[in-house]
């Protein structure tokens, strides 16, 4: 039965003081568990406080490895203190505290160096109340929590500072408007109506962002999926931004046959096809040109997928920015935006169950392609 490394099964078997007899590994071995595979550290206990168990992930997560940790106590095997510097076995004293405890919740602790660890015990007991059998310790590294707590932090912090902006105008033209309406003009006054109007907009598209970031993040965002003609949805978008003032040659779009029957959320494909295409006319340069062909499938036995790239031709993006592109707060070398549409919109692909790259465009600017799976209700195949 394996209690941890390679290196550790051999220094059980070799150091007999430092060993546990091998009926104390039952348990795992009636499970059928191999520790190693387990994704936290696991450090177990006999009865006399002799480590019996130390996986792979708590050697990763403590520095130590299973052939130092196996046969010595519990104390000296983890040494764990809390934040306020006192040892943590010598505080809790599982082996010579109150009988009816059953174990310790998960805390943060540090191990020498200062390094911050997840910690949670629980005390296996012959019968309630009764000696312990056995000490299980359960270990977790905290760095993917603290990337998470940054990431909120990150979150509240842009979504103030972008919520600050627009509220001000608001208030401002409003507050202004209300205590000296009869001095403006009127064109005074349709300016500052506008200039709010659009700033309530601003606001409004940023709880869009964030309302869509929370489904994504929790797996809750829903898809209506209905045909969609992917070629016809592209030139809505191309007409709306000659009709705002850019010139139909900036545009260029490529349509390739036959095209397979899509059937997607339109609503969320326009919000994909909208974010691309903002990037590559506010920050390319030259053509945008959109590649609406047939793709291969991404799974064995499907029908053909469709596939969409945008492309320009403006300075491109940075090699070593291409991996982080689809994550959040990511503005590239230009400030504006809160830097989570290109995250969203990985997000509403991939819940299609396609696929989203970026790369360098043949004419040098930055190239998004993305494809999308037929995705036929079932009661139509």
């Amino acid at each position: 039965m394996s209690v941890g490394t390679s290196g550790a099964k051999s220094a059980l078997r070799a150091h007999d003081v430092r060993s546990a007899p091998a009926s104390r590994h039952g348990d795992l071995a009636e499970l059928g568990l191999d520790p190693d595979e387990l994704p936290d550290g696991l450090v177990i206990a006999d009865e006399r406080g002799r480590v019996i168990c130390f996986n792979a992930a708590a050697e990763r997560i403590t520095a130590t490895s299973a052939a130092d940790a196996l046969g010595r106590h519990l104390e000296w095997a983890l040494p764990l203190e809390d934040l306020e510097g006192r040892r943590w076995w010598q505080l809790t004293d599982p082996y010579g505290g109150l009988a009816i405890r059953v174990g310790q919740p998960e805390r943060n602790l540090l191990l020498p160096g200062g390094r911050e660890v997840l910690v949670s015990a629980r005390y296996v007991r012959v019968r309630p109340t009764g000696p312990i059998r056995r000490v299980v310790v359960s270990l977790r590294d905290t760095e993917a929590r603290r990337r998470t707590e940054r990431s909120h932090a990150e979150l509240i912090a842009t979504v103030a500072h972008e919520l600050r902006s627009p509220l001000t105008s608001v208030k401002g033209f409003t507050a202004t408007l209300l205590a000296k309406w009869e001095r403006f003009t009127d064109d005074q006054k349709k300016l500052m109506l506008e200039t709010v109007d659009a700033d309530a907009n601003r606001v409004t598209r940023l709880i869009a962002e964030l309302l869509d970031i929370s489904r994504i993040d929790s797996g809750r965002l829903e898809l209506r999926r209905q045909p969609v003609d992917i070629g016809a949805a592209v030139g809505r978008h191309i007409q709306a931004y000659v009709a705002s003032g850019q010139s139909a040659d900036r545009f260029l779009l490529r349509m390739g046959q036959p095209l397979p029957d899509l059937w997607a959320d339109p609503d969320k494909v326009d919000q994909v096809l909208s974010n691309l295409l903002e990037n590559a006319v506010r920050h390319g340069e030259g053509t945008v040109t959109i590649d609406v062909e047939p793709a291969p499938s991404l799974r064995e036995g499907e029908d053909a997928c469709t596939s969409v790239t945008v492309s320009d031709e403006g300075p491109g993006i940075p090699e070593e920015s291409m991996n982080r592109v689809f994550t959040r707060f990511w503005r590239g070398s230009k400030r504006g935006g809160t830097g989570l549409g290109l995250y969203i919109v990985k997000g509403i692909v991939e819940a299609h169950g396609g696929t989203i790259t970026v790369g360098r465009a043949p004419e040098g600017g930055a190239q998004f392609r993305f494809t999308l799976p037929v995705g036929t209700p079932a009661y139509l195949q």
